[in-house]
C-alpha cells in the first residue's frame, strides 16, 4: 500500500523548523541544502520540490515571523486602548520580535551577502504596518490625543525610528547606550504625533 502523501504545509512547516534550528546551530551561511535534507531524513529533492534555494527558505522564515508579529499588532490597533499605547504596542512589538530571534536573526539579515533580503524584509514589514499605523494616528487625531498635520509624514518618520532602534540591538551596543537610544525613541515618537514626552512607551526585552 502506498504511503500517504505528506500534507504540504505540515511538509513546509517541517522544513522551515528544521532550517531555522540549524541556522541557530550552524549558522546561515554554515548550513546546507543537504544539511536541512539531511537532518529531516529525506532527500534533496524532496527539499526542492518546496524550495527553490536556502535563500527563499530564509525569505519564508522571516515571513512567518513577521506572520505572527502582525497579528499581535492588529489586535491591539482594534482594542479599546488608547492610540499613543497602541503606538508603542505596535513599535514595541516589532522590536521585541526581532529580539526573540536574537543574533541570529540579525547577523543572517545584516550580513553583506544578504542585504537585499534586508531590503526587501524591511521594505515588506513596512508596506503591512502602513495601513494599520495610519489607523492608530488617525484614531489619536479624532480623539483629539495627536496632533498630526500630515499623518503619512509622521508615520514614515515613525518607521525610521523603528530601524533606528533596530540597529541598536545588532551593533550590540551596551546597556546604558541601549537604553538612552530607546529614551531617544519615545521622545521623538511622541513629538511626532504631537503628544507630551512620556506619553508613548516603547518596552524591549531586558537582556538576561
Amino acid at each position: 500500500m502506498a504511503r500517504p502523501a505528506q500534507d504540504p504545509q505540515i511538509r513546509i512547516k517541517e522544513i522551515l523548523d528544521t532550517a531555522e534550528h540549524l541556522f541557530t546551530v550552524k549558522g546561515y551561511l554554515g548550513t546546507t541544502v543537504s544539511d536541512i535534507a539531511k537532518k529531516m531524513g529525506v532527500t534533496q529533492g524532496m527539499f526542492y520540490y518546496y524550495f527553490k534555494s536556502k535563500e527563499e527558505i530564509l525569505e519564508a522564515l522571516l515571513n512567518r515571523q513577521v506572520t505572527s508579529f502582525l497579528s499581535e499588532v492588529k489586535v491591539m490597533a482594534s482594542s479599546n486602548a488608547p492610540p499613543a499605547e497602541k503606538l508603542g504596542f505596535m513599535i514595541s512589538t516589532v522590536i521585541k520580535n526581532v529580539q526573540a530571534h536574537g543574533e541570529v536573526l540579525l547577523n543572517t539579515v545584516y550580513h553583506e551577502q544578504n542585504l537585499h533580503i534586508k531590503n526587501k524584509l524591511v521594505h515588506g514589514v513596512k508596506l503591512l504596518l502602513t495601513p494599520l499605523g495610519l489607523t492608530i494616528i488617525e484614531e489619536g487625531r479624532v480623539r483629539n490625543d495627536f496632533n498630526v498635520p500630515d499623518p503619512q509624514t509622521a508615520l514614515s518618520f515613525i518607521l525610521l525610528i523603528m530601524d533606528f532602534l533596530i540597529d541598536a540591538l545588532y551593533e550590540k551596543l551596551p546597556a546604558e547606550l541601549l537604553s538612552l537610544r530607546l529614551q531617544m525613541a519615545e521622545a521623538l515618537v511622541a513629538k511626532a504625533v504631537g503628544v507630551r514626552e512620556g506619553t508613548v512607551r516603547i518596552i524591549l526585552q531586558t537582556p538576561r
